[in-house]
């Protein structure tokens, strides 16, 4: 649960503006990347507790969560139920923000909150809050999911238990702690990687192509495409594991897909 249960009060910083319903929905197709933001907007509005967040996450965790402090409850729900849990809960489900965030520092996706770090938000980042104004992680009292970056050191978020709801809010660097950022992009990856075949020499077909065409992309031009799982395939296939640190044995499979399929960030 939250650091401080006592911070979701009416008296909590805050500023009322909000980009207006008429900008966002004229914006949002080009700055919303994810299906949680989504997922987000249908609890804006949801008042009180116990609630479809804390009883779906008092059914995992024990009946005690079921009136307990819920922004952080509000974003594993979210990211189960929009198929973002690998990237949102890199260590699996959160009601303590300390410890999410600590998450996302352990997995090297933690930005503090200065504000020229808050500037370089993205929409569906989960930002932390400190009320007490430090980037520090242990004082962190509450958190949300960014939906928008104003561009002036302000993030537009949803937020669940600001004043007992889900909420629209904007807030300022000078509250947040810091942000970290889910590996939406990872998740996609894997998903992907699931449904492709193990692939090695002698096989034929156009997962074969797709091997080749993403050989001959990483400077493989000896490697024709050809749809046949041929020597220089093998070989060229062996120099991408070597590169990538995987078993170096010539079959295109879980570990060598995203090899071949990875985005230099």
């Amino acid at each position: 649960m939250d650091a401080h249960p006592d911070a979701h009060r009416a008296t909590e910083p805050d500023e009322h503006h909000v980009v207006t319903e008429h900008e966002k929905r004229a914006r949002d197709a080009d700055e919303t990347p994810s299906s949680l933001l989504a997922e987000a907007r249908k609890s804006i509005g949801l008042k009180g507790r116990p609630n479809p967040i804390t009883r779906a996450y008092a059914k995992r965790h024990g009946k005690e969560y079921l009136t307990a402090s819920w922004c952080d409850m509000a974003i594993t729900y979210w990211a189960r139920r929009s198929g973002n849990t690998d990237a949102v809960l890199p260590k699996g489900d959160r009601a303590y923000t300390v410890s999410h965030a600590q998450d996302f520092k352990k997995a090297g996706t933690w930005h503090a909150g200065t504000t020229a770090n808050v500037k370089k938000a993205k929409p569906g980042d989960i930002v932390f809050f400190d009320w007490g104004s430090s980037n520090a992680i242990g004082a962190i009292d509450h958190v949300g999911v960014v939906e928008k970056n104003l561009g002036d050191g302000r993030l537009q978020t949803i937020e669940a238990n600001t004043d007992n709801a889900v909420r629209r809010r904007v807030r300022a660097a000078a509250v947040i702690a810091g942000f970290g950022r889910p590996d939406y992009d990872g998740n996609w990856t894997e998903a992907l990687v699931k449904k492709l075949p193990k692939l090695s020499k002698g096989d034929r077909g156009e997962h074969v192509e797709t091997v080749q065409a993403l050989l001959q992309a990483r400077a493989h031009t000896d490697v024709k495409v050809t749809g046949r799982f041929d020597d220089a395939t093998e070989k060229a296939v062996q120099a991408v594991q070597k590169w990538g640190k995987v078993d170096v044995d010539g079959v295109v499979g879980p570990q060598t897909w995203p090899v071949l399929l990875r985005v230099h960030r």
